[in-house]
């Protein structure tokens, strides 16, 4: 479990992971036990405020525990998937509408008034810790001509639930969604034709795409965003096998944060409908994610994303063996295969039914997942359907 100490908290036998806030740019090059107050202090020297600390790998005989524990948080009461996506509904809406007022301005030389995706992330983060599956649901809402908007709000969405997921503290998780909420703002400066053209780039195209990383890094440092942040945003594109980019960082030069946004992004994008292809299924990027894993991702966070999300994310459509097409609405605890779903469309008939919720793991007509699917296939308007029949 990680969890973030004032450098002032931090003693020997903590295991630092990485740095939380800092002044200045020092980097951990990798990550290590504090085996001295010598250390402590150089730490504390070169300006870092706050750490990371992995607390499965502490050595509990030589850290001393307060006399006076601090009382734990409340934990956030859940509510229900219907009382959730009403405020997810509006959230998704005010983030675009964000996205779109911060690209505006960067593209005319304006100011940020970085409160603003502060505090909406931070909404975000509260509306995932009430009920995860509304805001999932709506990754899977997707307009035309709105990638640039929607990628980077589905990436905050997922960073935010991922983060929440592998035990991160809450100022942490909400760090990794501003991070996912911002990683793609220099793609502003990206021509036109490049940013939105319908078929493969040439070498040269790929290498302009590439400075969207330096492009966002720069604004966001004259934003004056935290470094941990920019640091994350700038190696949402490194891999592990040192053939990302705008660095080539290779293994441990990458942080945690940054290896989660790289899987997000990577995820994300894979399954977005682009102007030169359409989205795979939710299960197909996860079998690239784990393709690609070790070499690329680190595959013990790709395990933990598949987890976190499941083989059939909220939100995904999938294939029944009754020949009905279904919406997963709910992830089972233990059983993949199973979730709840929403029955709505009827491929025998080609058309659509009456909505009706099943729970696959107590339904006891034999009715199971064939395979994942995707609006398209089916000819179907996922986004008219889920208005009026989900969000109502």
């Amino acid at each position: 479990m990680l969890k973030t100490f004032d450098i002032d908290e931090l003693e020997e036998g903590m295991f630092v992971d990485s740095i939380a806030k800092q002044q200045g740019t020092f980097k951990i090059t990798s990550r290590g036990r504090v085996n001295s107050k010598e250390a402590i202090k150089q730490l504390k020297n070169k300006g870092i405020l706050s750490v990371v600390v992995d607390m499965s790998k502490q050595l509990k005989s030589e850290v001393v525990e307060p006399e006076t524990p601090e009382q734990e948080p409340e934990a956030p009461v859940e509510i229900s998937f219907e009382e959730e996506l009403e405020v997810a509904t509006k959230l998704h809406t005010k983030g675009k509408q964000i996205q779109k007022t911060m690209l505006e301005s960067i593209s005319k030389k304006l100011p940020i008034d970085i409160a603003i995706p502060e505090a909406f992330t931070n909404n975000l983060v509260s509306s995932i810790d009430r009920n995860p599956n509304a805001l999932m649901c709506m990754t899977k809402i997707r307009e035309k001509d709105t990638y640039l908007l929607e990628h980077s709000l589905n990436v905050a969405i997922l960073l935010a639930n991922f983060g929440s997921h592998v035990g991160l503290a809450e100022e942490q998780v909400q760090e990794l969604a501003l991070s996912g909420f911002l990683h793609d703002i220099g793609k502003i400066k990206i021509p036109d034709h490049i940013l939105h053209k319908p078929g493969r780039l040439t070498d040269q195209e790929m290498t302009i795409m590439k400075d969207h990383v330096y492009y966002g890094t720069k604004v966001l440092i004259e934003m004056g965003i935290p470094e941990s942040i920019v640091e994350t945003i700038g190696q949402h594109h490194e891999r592990l096998d040192g053939y990302g980019y705008p660095d080539g960082l290779r293994g441990d030069e990458i942080t945690q944060f940054g290896r989660m946004i790289a899987i997000v992004d990577t995820y994300d994008a894979i399954t977005a409908d682009r102007c030169y292809k359409v989205g795979m299924s939710s299960k197909k990027a996860l079998q690239i994610l784990v393709q690609d894993s070790p070499e690329k991702y680190d595959g013990e966070l790709v395990k933990q994303f598949v987890q976190c999300i499941g083989i059939f994310p909220v939100g995904s459509l999938v294939k029944l063996n009754n020949e009905k097409i279904a919406m997963v609405l709910k992830q089972h605890p233990v059983h993949g295969t199973k979730p709840v779903v929403k029955v709505f469309y009827s491929i025998r008939g080609n058309h659509y039914v009456e909505p009706k919720e099943v729970n696959l793991a107590t339904v006891s007509n034999g009715v199971k997942i064939v395979d994942a699917v995707i609006a398209s296939d089916f000819k179907l308007d996922f986004n008219k359907y889920f208005n009026e029949s989900i969000a109502i």
